[in-house]
């Protein structure tokens, strides 16, 4: 199929849009936050209502929101990417042309799977985690003195920890008894050494999780940690686990107790839903909690098909940050969970968003003339309300913010305190954040006063469980895919962590060189790189 992928500025929504961003909605004025807008600007689905009453939108920008919908032919993009078409290429030049199937990882008990091929090797690596459980849980798989594990090191970076882990820790409350997860990703040894020191290494196991096999961080804590097991008088291979691709350096049933396969059209960033979240979540959560969030997770990529962007949830977002960013002119999105089990979830999101849209080149390889990806940052409430809000509500930057909160707390343990609870607390922080941040304050006194008219989100769910994960992962995956498409760019790629990485290796020869002979010169002393470490104090 040959998608029609025009640049944001060419079509012809934007006219309109710019238009109405000369005059938009004033959140402010008396009388704009009444019942019956609350009501309407409402976005429901798969356990979450969006609320976007507090932005700075009414019905004719959304109307013309429905057009640019429409004219970028975004939601016709999302199917053809679900089906196998190839979405990761930039026309013309050399890129990984590969097809982007992270939703595969989830639509494995439907019926009629968008992809068959994709979905029949979920559905085989679901198979073998749901065995490798079964084993455990049977005592057909114990370390050598006939001992259950209770421990996983989870060994990975970048897209392989960010979103396993804040996974892992937004679902605590449901890990089963005597299963805990440990997280190394730093190629800083201390990282991996703090670690260590808190286990019981007999009872531990260690995922590896390497799409190549190469990743030179992983593979130096990988290496790290089994010389830990081999001083421990232990046999690594009893003990490690590998997510890796077939057939890599690090498929190698002598070095490893089980391999479960992950696959090129997954880019790391998207693949907390398959083996890479799936092998480490299934030890904590079991089996069933696994499945529960990859179905939130389905469901939530069906409703991202909806062409009617006041019922599709993931697309409003996508959208309201396109008003805020390419015609109001803001350039970040504070995301701020009112959650403290969600505290590495907006760390994920900074991976996911910037990695995927930090680009400036169109998906024909030419250079865009509009603003792409925003930055996106953040932390839990209410700690943050100490912290940085103050230059939200009175800063000289419009800062959008997308709160996220949920009716119930998760462990159901709480208090009666001047006549309330402390998840009413919490709920009505958040509120009233998100109202004070859109009406403001008159004051006389200048340091008292509020500009207000300063918008926001607020996706609200009744308790965080593995399927409202699954459904809130889910829906910011396919808001970042959604304004990628739109803003005509391949949020599938990461050639800007590339160069980084050439220069480091270039760098570390010298300090392998220099280790082996210490007359090595390597590169000439007026090199930039040699020139570079002798003023850091490296050489």
């Amino acid at each position: 199929m040959t998608l029609d992928m025009k640049n944001l500025d060419l079509l012809p929504a934007c006219n309109r849009l710019r238009e109405l961003a000369k005059r938009p909605y004033e959140l402010s004025r008396p009388g704009a936050l009444g019942r019956d807008r609350f009501l309407s600007f409402i976005c429901s689905g798969a356990g979450f209502d969006v609320l976007y009453g507090t932005q700075q939108v009414d019905e004719s920008v959304m109307d013309a929101l429905q057009k640019l919908a429409d004219e970028s032919g975004v939601t016709g993009q999302f199917k053809v990417m679900k089906q196998g078409e190839v979405m990761n290429r930039i026309h013309g030049f050399d890129s990984e042309n590969r097809k982007v199937l992270h939703t595969a990882t989830r639509d494995v008990f439907d019926e009629s799977p968008c992809n068959m091929e994709a979905s029949g090797q979920a559905k085989n690596e679901l198979a073998k985690l749901k065995d490798f459980l079964k084993d455990l849980d049977d005592g057909k798989i114990t370390n050598s003195d006939g001992e259950a594990f209770t421990d996983m090191i989870h060994v990975g970076i970048g897209g392989s920890d960010l979103g396993p882990r804040a996974i892992y820790l937004a679902l605590a409350v449901v890990r089963r008894p005597g299963r805990r997860v440990c997280f190394i990703s730093n190629v800083d040894p201390d990282d991996a050494a703090a670690v260590l020191q808190g286990l019981d290494l007999r009872k531990t196991l260690v995922n590896v999780v390497s799409k190549s096999g190469t990743t030179l961080e992983t593979l130096t804590n990988e290496e790290l940690v089994r010389s830990a097991f081999v001083k421990a008088g232990l046999d690594p291979g009893r003990h490690f686990l590998a997510v890796t691709g077939q057939g890599s350096p690090m498929d190698n049933p002598e070095k490893y107790l089980r391999s479960f396969y992950m696959f090129d059209y997954i880019g790391g960033r998207y693949s907390s839903t398959s083996m890479v979240g799936g092998v480490m979540l299934g030890f904590a959560l079991g089996y069933d909690g696994f499945v529960d969030l990859l179905q939130g997770a389905d469901d939530m990529d069906k409703l991202a098909e909806e062409k009617d962007i006041r019922n599709n949830p993931p697309l409003i977002l996508a959208l309201l940050g396109i008003w805020n960013h390419n015609f109001l002119g803001y350039e970040t999105v504070a995301v701020l969970p009112y959650s403290q089990a969600l505290i590495r979830f907006t760390a994920h999101l900074q991976q996911c968003d910037m990695e995927s849209n930090g680009k400036s080149c169109n998906r024909q390889g030419r250079a865009v003339e509009y603003s792409t990806g925003p930055i996106l940052w953040g932390e839990p409430g209410t700690n943050g309300q100490h912290a940085f809000y103050q230059l939200i509500h009175q800063g000289t930057a419009t800062v959008p913010v997308e709160f996220i909160g949920f009716r119930k707390s998760q462990y159901d343990d709480d208090i009666l305190i001047k006549g309330t609870i402390s998840q009413e607390k919490l709920n009505a922080n958040l509120l009233a954040q998100s109202l004070a941040l859109a009406v403001g304050k008159e004051s006389d006194n200048p340091n008292q006063r509020f500009s207000g008219n300063r918008p926001s989100t607020v996706i609200m769910a009744e308790r965080l469980t593995p399927y409202r994960m699954g459904a809130l992962l889910a829906m910011y995956e396919a808001k970042i895919v959604f304004q990628g498409f739109i803003w005509n760019i391949n949020s599938f790629d990461q050639e800007g962590v590339q160069l980084g990485k050439v220069l480091a290796n270039r760098l570390l020869d010298h300090y392998s060189g220099r280790r082996q002979d210490a007359k090595y010169s390597g590169e000439s002393k007026d090199s930039l790189g040699w020139a570079f470490m002798e003023a850091a104090g490296m050489l």
